[in-house]
């Protein structure tokens, strides 16, 4: 679907300062996508081919190794760009991990040769590109750190607080959370029994319930 309107800028008001030529040019070259949820987005090695504008719904950008093992590096939800896919346009490389639609996406794509366009003739552009490449990588090494020196029953324990719908659980598995948190399964089972061990969470199939909500905040802390 073609790019009309302005309603899309409410996911991204920096771009409503955009200077006409450059306005003029995004209108003319985005595209307005709709994507079902499950769809893959991009892989590891391949060329990325443009840069999307998350308008409503969530991408997860996940590594896996060799092993099989899976960690989640950050999701890309309405208002968002993807900095992988940023780095590959700049540096016209592949990706080193993967998108994959969470829920259903509404998207304004831009293609690789309208990108590069807009971001050697706009600042407001380039502006918005750099400031949402820097935020994201900051996110990253954040993430960085927790997996390199924060304790898992810590990280997990904030998770489990943070993601906890409105009955007081989480819908998951071990492996689910394992990726989540860069680990192991077998290391978030352990965490999880001990958890229920302390009374903190009550453990069923594909299912986590929080029995004590600030018993595990304390830990978080």
């Amino acid at each position: 679907m073609a790019l009309t309107g302005t309603d899309w800028l409410d996911a991204f008001p920096a771009l409503a300062q955009l200077e006409p030529e450059a306005m003029a040019l995004l209108s003319a070259e985005g595209v307005r996508v709709h994507l079902p949820r499950g769809t893959v987005l991009f892989q590891a090695g391949a060329l990325c081919q443009s840069y999307l504008m998350m308008l409503d719904g969530s991408v997860r950008v996940q590594m896996v190794s060799e092993s099989g093992r899976e960690i989640v590096l950050y999701r890309v939800a309405r208002g968002e760009t993807c900095i992988l896919t940023t780095a590959c346009l700049m540096t016209r490389t592949g990706y080193s991990a993967e998108g994959v639609g969470e829920t259903d996406i509404d998207a304004v794509a831009l293609g690789a040769s309208a990108f590069h366009a807009l971001l050697a003739r706009s600042a407001v552009f380039r502006d918005f590109v750099f400031e949402s490449f820097g935020n994201r990588l900051t996110g990253m090494m954040a993430l960085v750190e927790e997996v390199a020196f924060g304790r898992v029953d810590l990280r997990l324990a904030r998770f489990l607080v943070e993601h906890r719908d409105a009955d007081g659980g989480l819908d998951t598995t071990h492996q689910t959370l394992a990726v989540e948190l860069g680990t192991a399964r077998e290391v978030v089972s352990r965490q999880l029994k001990e958890f229920e061990r302390r009374g903190l969470v009550e453990l069923t199939r594909g299912r986590v319930l929080v029995r004590d909500v600030r018993g595990l905040e304390g830990l978080a802390a």
